[in-house]
């Protein structure tokens, strides 16, 4: 119950479905009561004829148009009510599925870290879809049943209370029996869920990764993997089956115990003459109803217990508070001359050791600065704190004077240009992710930062130009080619300041040029960050700085650090080296083949 709560509390807009499912469920209560009654009167009408009463047919034609009034009534309201039900779950469905998504957008960088992309649509699909079934479900039956059958209690309490009584004892054994069951339920549910998850998680990197599964040839392998999952899962499902179709059989028995004893009180009090023919048709009538919200209960129950327990993922996503979040009174952050500061900045993953330690360099306005070391040194993780995609445990970031922590979060990520160094392109045509950055941009816009970053001339000569489809993470372009459209991206966003993360380090020669150009193209008045390994990326830079155990080892132009004995000294000599296996080993450290 707590579940159904929270949904509702979260689709409070939602208020006039609810308010029009009442209101027709009211409605149709008092008319499934209206049978019972009618059909007592018809009963009463033959009986009192048969003992030579006089009885116009024409009132027996009268309750019989009631009847069939009552019945047309019920099938239009009740459809009517359906079709209210339905538009309430789509709409819950979306309304659900759009804060999840808002939710997800808010969450840091630090949950995808360690969150599989497949589960995180598993839940949605899961957890949303069970949700809205669950409201369809009760606004369609359990709440007409519910108040059926309290009014159909009250209507038989008047006439035999021992049956009344029998019936009021009934339900809470029976929800007694079924919470009994609820425990075990969710319990073998959750383990459900859990493979569900990993299961859907593989299936979908699997799928996106085909490529790499193939030419390992890993597919009996991948398919084994999913196997194994379904078969937990259908072990699992086994028990839990098992295990509610028992409690269930006790849940009926029970039922059919109570029932039989309602039944022999009826006929006991009609034999000894209490009530008439038509009074027992409309007791026996109504017993009957009232027993449809039990049995029916069991379905309502299982669907309840998938709510429950597929919800749990749903919220615990929607209660998470994101860990970044902008201060009160966040300032827009304004960039006049783009100058970078890094003052003995610290920072821990999880709040673990230390992966940087009082790193403390300055980028001037219009500079392009190097960062360069061994793989997992930490230059990502600089470059990811300056767009704030993690906060730091100590020191500041200061762009122009403004700390990055006192201003808003999308106005410093909209000042920061990125090129990752693999490009990160959507499905769709070249068009839509070249002006990812600016929707709005004009066709002459588009053409031109197309041209800055060397693309023009080969998204011309393609079949459909600049509306041609890319597929999936653009898989139909080579790679010198992706990362040209997203070099042309960052060239329309025309941010001040920009981050290169080595986008020419998996690219060959010819591509690896023409990408070089662009890069020149879009750093020209930029302060540009650049995480870099390759001499080509590294010469033209106006400050490198050496990055060794999360620590700032040594800073200076190029020409300064060639002539000492550090990092980028070695690098520099590492590249021009025969390649001998020794040179191998360590380029390897450095990320390079």
């Amino acid at each position: 119950m707590k579940e159904i709560i929270k949904i509702v509390r979260y689709s409070k807009q939602l208020w006039r479905y609810y308010v029009a499912i009442t209101f027709f469920v009211v409605i149709l209560a008092g008319l499934q009561l209206a049978v019972p009654f009618l059909t007592k009167y018809l009963v009463d009408a033959v009986v009192a004829k048969t003992s030579g009463q006089a009885v116009q047919f024409s009132y027996l034609i009268w309750l019989l148009v009631l009847t069939l009034i009552a019945g047309f009534a019920v099938t239009l309201l009740s459809n009517i009510n359906g079709h209210i039900g339905d538009m309430m779950s789509v709409r819950l469905n979306s309304l659900l599925s759009k804060r999840y998504f808002e939710q997800l957008m808010r969450l840091p960088i630090s949950y995808y870290d360690n969150e599989i992309t497949g589960k995180i649509t598993a839940r949605l699909e899961r957890s949303i879809n069970t949700i809205s079934t669950l409201m369809q479900t009760l606004s369609n039956n359990f709440i007409q049943f519910f108040l059926t059958t309290i009014v159909t209690l009250v209507v038989i309490a008047l006439y035999s209370w021992p049956v009344a009584l029998l019936l009021i004892v009934i339900f809470p054994t029976y929800i007694w029996i079924t919470h009994l069951s609820s425990k075990d339920w969710q319990k073998r549910q959750m383990g459900i869920n859990a493979d569900i998850d990993v299961a859907n998680g593989r299936f979908i990197e699997s799928i996106g990764q085909v490529r790499v599964v193939k030419s390992f040839v890993t597919d009996l392998r991948e398919l084994s993997f999913y196997k194994r999952k379904r078969d937990s899962i259908e072990k699992q499902t086994k028990g839990q089956s098992l295990k509610w179709h028992e409690y269930d059989a006790w849940r009926r028995i029970t039922l059919n115990i109570v029932f039989f004893l309602i039944y022999g009180i009826i006929f006991w009090q009609a034999y000894n003459g209490q009530y008439s023919i038509g009074v027992l048709t409309l007791l026996i009538t109504l017993v009957n109803q009232a027993q449809f919200p039990l049995f029916g209960s069991s379905f309502i129950i299982d669907a309840l217990q998938r709510a429950t327990a597929d919800s749990r993922d749903y919220f615990s996503v929607m209660e998470l508070e994101p860990a970044i979040t902008d201060q009160a009174g966040a300032r827009e952050l304004k960039v006049k001359q783009g100058k970078v500061e890094y003052r003995g900045v610290d920072f821990a993953y999880d709040n673990k050791k230390n992966v940087l330690n009082k790193i403390s360099f300055t980028m001037e306005s219009g500079s392009k600065v190097a960062l360069v070391g061994e793989s997992g040194e930490g230059k990502s993780t600089i470059a990811n704190l300056m767009l704030r995609f993690y906060d730091l445990n100590g020191g500041e970031i200061l762009i122009d004077g403004q700390s990055i922590a006192k201003v808003s979060q999308a106005s410093l990520r909209r000042n920061i240009g990125v090129v990752f160094q693999e490009p990160q392109l959507f499905s769709g045509t070249i068009r839509e992710n070249i002006a990812y950055a600016r929707p709005n941009a004009s066709r002459k816009d588009l053409e031109s930062a197309a041209k800055a970053a060397n693309a023009y001339d080969f998204i011309k000569k393609l079949p459909d130009g600049f509306d041609t489809q890319i597929g999936e993470r653009g898989v139909k372009l080579s790679g010198g080619q992706k990362q040209r459209i997203a070099i042309a991206r960052a060239i329309l966003k025309d941010a001040p300041i920009l981050v290169l993360d080595e986008a020419t380090s998996s690219l060959d020669s010819k591509a690896e040029r023409e990408v070089q150009e662009a890069l020149e193209r879009l750093m020209h008045g930029r302060t540009t960050l650049i995480i870099a390994h390759r001499l080509s990326t590294i010469a033209g830079v106006d400050l490198v700085v050496g990055i060794r155990g999360g620590k700032v080892a040594e800073i200076g132009t190029p020409a300064e650090l060639a002539k000492g004995n550090g990092i980028y000294a070695e690098l520099l000599k590492l590249q021009t080296m025969p390649a001998t296996k020794e040179t191998k080993e360590k380029l390897k450290k450095f990320e390079l083949a």
